[in-house]
C-alpha cells in the first residue's frame, strides 16, 4: 500500500536550495542583513525536503546480487531505514556495496594515509556489476569521470560540501555514471557511482539475471569506489520511493541464505547465472 508520496517536495527541493544561495549571496554582496532570516528559512525548507517524501508499504522484492566476490555492505537497510538518512532519490532503502578482498591487507592499504587516492587503487574499482532479474534497461550514462578517494576525513567535509552543489545541477551528477533497468511490476533497479566507460548496455536493451552491465566505479556523489544498489517504484530517481528488497544469495560465516547484509560483515556472493539451478 502506498502512503500520500509528495510531488511538490521532489520539484521544490532544488529550486529551493538555488534561492537560498542567490539570496545568500545578494545579503552578502548588497549588505542587505534582511535577507539573511529569508535565505536561512529557504535553506531549512530546502533541507525538509530531502526528509519529507512518502515510502511504498509491499513485502521486499527478491533478487539475484547486483555483485560477485567478497563484499561488505555499509549504509544498509539491514541496519537502519532509510539507510542513507533521508527518503530522497528513492534511497529509503539503498546499500553500498564495498569490495573486500580476502587478502585484507589489500583493503585496509586503502584506508589509511595519504587523505585522497586514485580509484584505481581500490580493490572495488573496475569489478563487474550484473543484472539482479530480467528486465529492460530506461537508463544507462557513462560519461563521468571517476574522480579520487574522499574517504578521509578532510575528504568526507569536502564531499559534504561537493555533494550541495551536485544536488543544484540535479540527480544525474549525485548518481554518476548510472544503470536504471525496469524489472516489470513497477520495480525498478538502479546501480550508481559506475565506472567511465564501463557500461555494456544501452537504453532499450534486454538484459537477464546475471548480466554484467557495468564495472564498480567512483563516480558522482561518491566516497570512495562501490557499488550503490536500490530498488525503487518509477524509473526517474527524483520522483521516485524506495522499494525493501532481499537478496536470494548470501554467505555470511559459512551460512547461505538469503537476506540484506549489514553490519559491516563481509559476506560472499556469485551472480544469478552462476548459482541458478535452471540448465
Amino acid at each position: 500500500m502506498r502512503e500520500r508520496f509528495p510531488y511538490y517536495v521532489a520539484r521544490v527541493r532544488a529550486p529551493l536550495m538555488w534561492a537560498f544561495v542567490a539570496l545568500a549571496v545578494a545579503a552578502r554582496l548588497f549588505h542587505l542583513a534582511w535577507l539573511w532570516p529569508l535565505s536561512l528559512a529557504l535553506l531549512i525548507a530546502g533541507l525538509a525536503c530531502y526528509f519529507k517524501v512518502g515510502t511504498v508499504r509491499r513485502a521486499a522484492v527478491v533478487v539475484a546480487p547486483p555483485v560477485a566476490g567478497r563484499w561488505v555492505a555499509v549504509n544498509s537497510p539491514a541496519d537502519r531505514v532509510p539507510s542513507h538518512g533521508v527518503h530522497a532519490y528513492g534511497q529509503t532503502y539503498a546499500i553500498d556495496l564495498v569490495h573486500h578482498p580476502d587478502d585484507d591487507r589489500a583493503w585496509q592499504g586503502v584506508h589509511r594515509w595519504p587523505p585522497a587516492r586514485r580509484p584505481e587503487t581500490f580493490p572495488a574499482f573496475g569489478q563487474p556489476v550484473y543484472a539482479v532479474a530480467d528486465g529492460v534497461v530506461v537508463k544507462a550514462t557513462d560519461w563521468q569521470r571517476d574522480h579520487w578517494s574522499r574517504n578521509s576525513v578532510p575528504g568526507l567535509l569536502y564531499l559534504f560540501a561537493e555533494g550541495n552543489l551536485r544536488e543544484l545541477f540535479g540527480p544525474r551528477f549525485i548518481l554518476g555514471n548510472h544503470v536504471v533497468i525496469d524489472l516489470g511490476d513497477g520495480v525498478y533497479a538502479a546501480y550508481a557511482h559506475l565506472r567511465r566507460g564501463s557500461i555494456r548496455v544501452t537504453e532499450g536493451q534486454r538484459v537477464i539475471a546475471g548480466q554484467q552491465i557495468a564495472g564498480c566505479g567512483n563516480s558522482g556523489n561518491s566516497s570512495e569506489p562501490h557499488v550503490h544498489f536500490q530498488l525503487m517504484d518509477r524509473r526517474g530517481v527524483l520522483f521516485a520511493a524506495g522499494l525493501p528488497f532481499a537478496f536470494d544469495r548470501l554467505e555470511v560465516d559459512g551460512d547461505v541464505r538469503d537476506g540484506v547484509p549489514g553490519g559491516r560483515r563481509p559476506f560472499r556472493t556469485s551472480p544469478a547465472r552462476e548459482h541458478s539451478t535452471v540448465p
